[in-house]
């Protein structure tokens, strides 16, 4: 039995998508897979980086507590640090806010060869500035169609662009909110606006939602991750890294001049 992560396609409500779902697999024999697809996904990038053809952007969205940091250390685990950029998405700031929406994000993409993490995104323009009345409802609709073209705009100059929606449920945020609040090495994870951030349970599922249903793109498709379980959240992961690269079916690059002609004493 195969585990597939869910491409968001049409109208998404995500109540029809368990967080909890595993699809039967078993946890160890998962976790020995994730293992060896992250070593892959370390050759791989070798490859891209021997080429610099190509800009890979694993972009995560998701509730507080739904795993976006630990999928990205187990994921590039295998992966050369120096081929690595990562930018983590807060609030925007005074200067932030002086320019459009997409300014931040566009600076932060990563150059050609590189894997590029983007801890949050250019999705909050839809998400947090909804929830939180930042953008009027006249700007943050518009901002779907923006984003798509944008987007887009990125996949035609090959970035490939990877977007994971990470799916919690109430409970095991719950759960995981509590640990960082008993274990002490934890505190420094834990803000009161996560819980502010919680009260809106229900206006952020409705932001996700109508993100996922205007967003998701045959460029750049949505991928819906349930991550009730790190385990297997991070086995679907990677199996999507693996697999878009590999995708770009890319080749060793051929010296550019004999070889067999040089001699090293």
């Amino acid at each position: 039995m195969h585990s597939q992560p869910i491409v968001a396609e049409g109208e998404i409500k995500l109540k029809q998508f368990d967080p909890g779902y595993t699809a039967g697999l078993d946890k160890r024999k998962t976790k020995k897979q994730t293992d060896k697809l992250c070593r892959e996904l370390g050759e791989l990038q070798r490859l891209l980086y021997a080429n610099s053809s190509h800009a890979v952007v694993l972009l995560f969205q998701g509730m507080d507590a739904s795993g976006k940091d630990g999928t990205v250390t187990t994921v590039l685990q295998e992966v050369n640090p120096i081929g690595v950029e990562v930018a983590n998405f807060k609030l925007p700031s005074s200067e932030e806010m002086a320019h459009h929406y997409l300014w931040r994000v566009s600076k932060a993409l990563p150059r050609y060869g590189n894997f590029g993490v983007f801890n949050r995104s250019h999705y909050e323009a839809v998400l947090v500035e909804r929830v939180l009345g930042i953008a009027p409802a006249k700007e943050w609709t518009q901002r779907y169609q923006q984003i798509v073209a944008w987007e887009k705009m990125l996949t035609e100059n090959r970035i490939i662009l990877l977007k994971f929606f990470l799916h919690l449920s109430r409970d095991e945020q719950a759960k995981r909110l509590n640990e960082r609040l008993d274990d002490p090495k934890k505190h420094w994870k834990f803000s009161a606006s996560d819980l502010e951030t919680r009260a809106r349970w229900d206006d952020y599922n409705h932001a996700y939602e109508d993100m996922l249903s205007a967003t998701s793109h045959p460029s750049a498709r949505w991928h819906i991750i349930p991550s009730d379980h790190n385990w297997s959240r991070n086995h679907l992961v990677a199996q999507v890294a693996v697999n878009a690269v590999k995708a770009l079916d890319l080749k060793w690059p051929k010296p550019t001049e004999d070889l067999s002609k040089i001699k090293i004493k």
